[in-house]
């Protein structure tokens, strides 16, 4: 049985969340422990927590739906994280290490998530064209590295 979409709105939901799945499970291999997903801090949220031997990395993940990642028909994911982006998870920062504290340095990352160009049909799960892990993508000020 096939399950389509109702509308835009929930294809990117999906595609969203798959894309999060994509990237937890990426950095999992990598050698990361997932601490937390989805947290909200107010109307802040930090898509993943992850952390390794010396940082706690707080990952924002960009996914994009594509032909194929060298494209460029819809930009890179890692440009839609915006100043206001940027800044909003800086303070869901401030306000996890606020409330859970830790021991190793911060670092904030983004994962840019290319899947295979889905039509209006969930049924089978898209394709990964390519996985972007930008390690340090920006600073507490919210400057790009």
């Amino acid at each position: 049985m096939s399950t389509t979409f109702i509308n835009d709105e929930a294809k990117n939901l999906f595609l969203g969340r798959f894309g999060e799945d994509v990237a937890a499970n990426f950095l999992e291999k990598e050698g990361y422990k997932i601490v937390g997903r989805n947290l909200k801090f107010g109307k802040h949220e930090l898509d993943i927590v992850a952390e390794d031997k010396y940082f706690l990395v707080f990952v924002e993940v960009k996914t994009r739906s594509c032909s194929h990642p060298e494209s460029g028909a819809y930009g890179n994911p890692g440009r839609a994280v915006t100043y206001k982006k940027r800044s909003d998870t800086i303070r869901a920062v401030y306000d996890y290490i606020h409330k859970n504290g830790t021991d190793k340095q911060p670092r904030i990352d983004v994962i840019e998530v290319f899947l295979q160009h889905i039509g209006d049909n969930r049924a089978t799960p898209p394709q990964i064209l390519n996985i972007n892990h930008i390690r340090n993508a920006f600073d507490a000020r919210g400057k790009k590295h």
